[in-house]
């Protein structure tokens, strides 16, 4: 019974996906004699958590007496811990113990240092019933980013790209395309979940993408952007007013409007760690790494990429630029129209 409404709580969370960053996506669920009578899930980041949301939505039906009386013979699911600090809301396990709930069913701990089973611990000392680890792989999977950016200190990296049925990325001069139509708009929606989007410049100057979500309702993620001695031009899309760009260099460090130069000392040792070792300080909790080839090895070689999502086409040249290789493990494979999508974790 636990995991029917943890499901929905999962279900829940990530409706939240490319809103609430850098907080994680999470879900809350109120049941009252096997009866849902709440739900909530995170605002945009600096609005209100799962679970506060989920207890409005009662008090908003039957009133605040009413609903502490139905609290108190309820049980909250919540698919992450509930918080126990001060951040941009306050603590969400003071408003569970407040509000007086019967039972907590949480599916995975915070690992952020200052909740930590401190918020299971409130909820104890309260004696409010507990239990923690329903689908708890599950929640850690919706919360993927979250997890990464704590425990490795970078952001989660999606590797994406798109390679012919016999396996060719590239033509070897000029460009052809090889998603098709539905791919595309896929890929908009991915930007829209995700914080930041990286090219390098080969691929900016070839391709002049505008890497924004056209396609698809949401909000542009930051751009980044590799060009070691700022050799590109200003007029190419990247550098348009539609969302804010990031130029790793080595040549200076300078803030212009929607632009960001860092310049990178040792601009050739360690390029991706230093790359998203800054982006981690500046709470960037993931990363879709679009290319080109080269840009794409870097992150393989380093072996730093959490997932990478690969399209393949109908069509096969015969002739082009190889596409990338990795060592992972098949997670699953998707139609999208007469595309395959392939999607690899590490092994």
């Amino acid at each position: 019974m636990h995991n029917q409404y943890m499901k929905r709580c999962l279900e829940l969370a990530v409706l939240g996906a490319g809103k609430t960053s850098p907080n994680p996506m999470v879900g809350a669920v109120i049941v009252h004699n096997g009866e849902i009578i709440g739900e909530g899930y995170t605002s945009p980041y600096g609005g209100p958590h799962a679970e506060v949301n989920a207890v409005r939505s009662v008090i908003d039906q039957v009133g605040e007496a009413k609903a502490r009386e139905l609290f108190s013979e309820s049980t909250i699911y919540v698919s992450l811990e509930p918080c126990a600090h001060f951040g941009k809301t306050p603590p969400c396990a003071d408003m569970i113990v407040d509000m007086g709930f019967k039972e907590a069913v949480i599916a995975c701990l915070d690992p952020f240092a200052k909740v930590n089973g401190l918020g299971l611990k409130k909820l104890q000392d309260a004696g409010i019933r507990t239990e923690v680890g329903v689908m708890e792989d599950d929640a850690k999977w919706v919360n993927r980013r979250f997890f990464t950016k704590l425990k490795e200190f970078r952001p989660y990296v999606i590797l994406k790209w798109a390679e012919t049925a016999d396996g060719y990325f590239a033509p070897v001069l000029g460009q052809r395309w090889i998603s098709n139509q539905a791919s595309k708009q896929l890929v908009h929606k991915w930007r829209s979940e995700e914080d930041a989007i990286l090219v390098g410049k080969r691929t900016a100057e070839l391709d002049n993408p505008s890497l924004t979500v056209r396609e698809w309702q949401g909000r542009n993620p930051k751009r980044i952007l590799i060009d070691k001695n700022l050799e590109l031009p200003e007029s190419l899309s990247i550098f348009d007013e539609a969302a804010e760009t990031i130029i790793f260099n080595a040549k200076k460090t300078d803030w212009q409007g929607n632009r960001k130069y860092i310049e990178l000392e040792n601009f050739d040792l360690y390029l991706p760690q230093q790359i998203l070792y800054q982006l981690y300080l500046m709470d960037v909790q993931s990363i879709i790494v679009e290319g080109g080839r080269k840009t794409l090895d870097l992150f393989i070689q380093a072996g730093l990429w959490d997932e990478a999502r690969v399209f393949v086409g109908a069509e096969s040249w015969a002739e082009g630029i190889q596409a990338p290789k990795l060592i992972g493990d098949l997670k699953e494979e998707i139609q999208v129209g007469s595309d395959q999508l392939k999607i690899y974790l590490p092994n």
